[in-house]
């Protein structure tokens, strides 16, 4: 930290940079491109009913009522933690009213519960609370 503060300095003021052979290793920073924009949360009682159906459908391994169900997520807009390909996996949740699939997905990862939901079509993500 005290060679990050030294540069900092240095860049602001234009002084030489220090830093001493004993400051303490500093663990990895992720970097402000390791995530475009904040998850935020939501709990599972938030969500909208067709949500819990999709959640139930997934828990049971299908059948699902669009093709597209089960297949990779790419995260290409970079609003989910960055993750190898075939992390995430992508589901329809109906729209009510919609002729097609509608804007709502829930995106699962590879960790138990690691459920994301989005009413955006991708552009913001809510991590589900099954707690609550």
């Amino acid at each position: 930290m005290l060679a990050v503060t030294a540069l900092a300095a240095a860049l602001f003021v234009g002084g030489p940079v220090t830093a001493s052979a004993s400051a303490a290793p500093t663990a990895p920073v992720a970097s402000a491109s390791a995530y475009s924009a904040a998850v935020g949360d939501i709990c599972y009682s938030a969500l909208p009913p067709q949500a819990h159906d999709t959640l139930k459908l997934i828990e049971a391994g299908g059948p699902y009522p669009y093709p597209q169900d089960g297949t990779v997520f790419q995260n290409r807009e970079g609003e989910l933690p960055r993750q190898s390909s075939g992390y995430y996996h992508e589901y329809t949740v109906v729209t009510p009213g919609s002729d097609d699939r509608g804007a709502r997905r829930i995106v699962t990862g590879e960790k138990a519960q690691e459920d994301y939901y989005t009413a955006d079509h991708y552009a913001s993500f809510d991590l589900v609370d099954h707690g609550c």
